[in-house]
């Protein structure tokens, strides 16, 4: 076999066009060299400012020194020694710790993924084997992941149907639609719902809604699966999402920002509903990657820094620095929830051109998968006010100049 021969003169931007597959035909393809705080940085030293957190990702910022050390710590010890649940490895075990502590009672195990698309799956056959049933339910236009039983769970077919075939025996309800409530009945293993829909454009369900789902949950025995892969870890004005709600489910579901940075995901359950896993059959669900001790290490100092700042309380206050969006005339509808916000602007189009103008002006904004004429605002827990006020500002001129 003859190899292809790769010129040395070729360049990372010809390379990524070149050699990496593309999820679109249209990537921003700026080429970071570094970053700090809250900027990234390109090739030719331009900072720019990153409202959008790599997706919900990097919370605290780029580059945490103490996230860094950690990472640097774990690594000179060892990386991955031997599949998931087989050794006693510290950083996993003082992660599981610290996280359960501060969740109620009933969410006191974990099991570690590599992603949210990953941990998602687990939630699914955990519910499954758990109830011994086969019907799950999910809200419809909302995001899970992209892997196939992930993708299932999507109501959206222009998106789904190209990749068929699914899991079976899903079934889709309105999201924060009492009456679709009905439909959850005792051939239900699962109903999945995000605490607050992302993908959707920061769509939040009510409050009675939610705790009706709860009791609904309760009556049949099917179990609620939260999935705050985005909403979680102090986004919301809370350290976990479901906190606005007064209520808890059986399953929750961790990642983004979770791993400080690094892949990591995680699902939460009580000891009794996880030791499903542990028998018939033995190693049913297994992973190679999932709690990487590295990983591990980044998302204890993240939780730690999260929680010993209480950036819950900082993502409350912070939130105010966005309303001004709210009045301009361009808007449309301002969505937020805690330091998370949707600014639509009723078409692609007009979205396009603020993305297109808030990179000329060093500020790295997007939409939504499945609302493409809102803009998204996920900033980092760490944004310096002054920066983000500046943006805001930065944002409202750009607005004025659209036609």
């Amino acid at each position: 076999m003859q190899h292809k021969q790769i010129k040395s003169s070729a360049s990372n931007r010809s390379l990524f066009f070149e050699r990496i597959a593309q999820t679109s035909g249209f990537p921003l393809a700026l080429e970071i060299t570094d970053a700090q705080n809250e900027y990234l940085i390109d090739k030719n030293g331009r900072k720019i400012l990153d409202l959008i957190c790599g997706i919900s990702v990097s919370a605290l910022g780029h580059n945490h020194p103490k996230v860094v050390q950690a990472v640097q710590e774990q690594a000179g010890k060892y990386m991955h020694t031997m599949v998931y649940g087989e050794f006693v490895l510290a950083p996993q075990v003082k992660l599981a710790e610290e996280l359960t502590d501060l969740l109620p009672e009933g969410l006191d195990a974990v099991y570690y993924g590599s992603s949210g698309s990953e941990v998602i799956e687990g939630a699914l056959k955990l519910a499954v084997k758990a109830t011994g049933r086969r019907k799950i339910i999910a809200a419809s236009r909302a995001y899970h992941g992209s892997t196939t039983g992930a993708m299932s769970l999507m109501s959206d077919q222009k998106r789904v149907a190209p990749f068929a075939p699914h899991v079976n025996h899903v079934r889709h309800i309105e999201y924060n639609n009492p009456q679709d409530l009905d439909r959850i009945d005792t051939d239900t293993a699962a109903v999945i719902m995000e605490t607050i829909q992302a993908e959707s454009g920061v769509k939040a369900a009510d409050i009675d809604y939610m705790r009706a789902l709860r009791k609904k949950c309760d009556e049949t025995g099917a179990l609620l699966i939260f999935d705050e892969i985005q909403a979680g870890m102090c986004r919301t004005g809370r350290f976990f999402a479901f906190e606005h709600f007064g209520i808890q489910p059986d399953i929750l579901v961790l990642s983004k920002a979770f791993g400080g940075g690094m892949p990591l995901g995680a699902l939460v359950s009580s000891q009794e509903l996880l030791h499903v896993f542990t028998a018939n059959p033995i190693l049913g669900h297994i992973t190679t990657f999932g709690g990487h001790p590295v990983s591990c290490a980044a998302g204890l100092a993240s939780l730690r820094i999260m929680r010993d700042e209480r950036l819950w309380d900082r993502a409350a206050r912070l939130s105010a620095c966005l309303d001004p969006l709210s009045a301009h005339n361009k808007v449309k509808e301002f969505r937020k929830f805690g330091f998370w916000a949707a600014v639509d602007l009723g078409s692609m189009d007009l979205v396009l051109k603020v993305v297109e103008k808030a990179l000329k002006k060093g500020m790295l904004v997007d939409w939504f998968l499945f609302n493409d004429h809102s803009l998204r605002l996920c900033p980092p827990l760490i944004i310096g006010e002054d920066v983000l006020r500046d943006a805001i500002d930065g944002l409202l001129e750009i607005l004025d100049e659209l036609h």
